[in-house]
């Protein structure tokens, strides 16, 4: 398996794999307008030996309380159904946490599966201070420091991009 930075020749294959794993098109088209907005910080594709595309993972900027501390919002994340529970979304996470923390986007937030997301370091974002814009679980809002300390004693309220607002 090999996960790199998405290429313009994954475009296409991201979009099939976006529309063909989550229920509605929503999270495909969020994709495409957030690339067409300048908003992707980092987009990582999973391609297996054959070099098919079989997962992916995007990141674009969020704010608290209308700051911009370069803090990264992770949605949408997809694996083909026959490669899931392989270990594939966990790769590409850790390699997405390294790049970030390089690049100096110092804090990741997640909207996901609370029994997932801990497995590469993600806790409970409301105990920190930090709250979803949204009426979402509270276990299932999640925050992660890549860079450690970066969070300070930062606290509020995270907004993501005008372009999730369709969702």
């Amino acid at each position: 398996m090999l996960i790199r930075t998405e290429a313009p020749a994954d475009i296409m294959p991201i979009d099939t794999l976006l529309k063909s794993v989550f229920e509605t098109e929503a999270e495909a088209e969020l994709v495409m307008r957030l690339r067409e907005n300048g908003k992707r910080t980092l987009s990582l594709v999973a391609c297996n030996d054959d070099g098919e595309l079989i997962g992916h993972v995007f990141f674009s900027p969020v704010m608290l309380d209308g700051e911009d501390y370069s803090w990264q919002g992770l949605a949408p994340m997809a694996i083909k159904p026959e490669y899931q529970r392989q270990g594939i979304g966990l790769a590409m996470l850790e390699e997405a946490k390294q790049t970030l923390a390089e690049l100096g986007y110092p804090v990741i937030v997640v909207l996901g599966h609370p029994d997932y997301y801990p497995k590469v370091g993600f806790a409970p974002a409301a105990p920190q201070g930090i709250q979803c814009a949204w009426p979402v679980p509270e276990d299932a809002f999640m925050v992660l420091e890549v860079v450690p300390g970066a969070m300070g004693d930062k606290s509020g309220m995270i907004s993501y991009s005008e372009e999730f607002d369709v969702l």
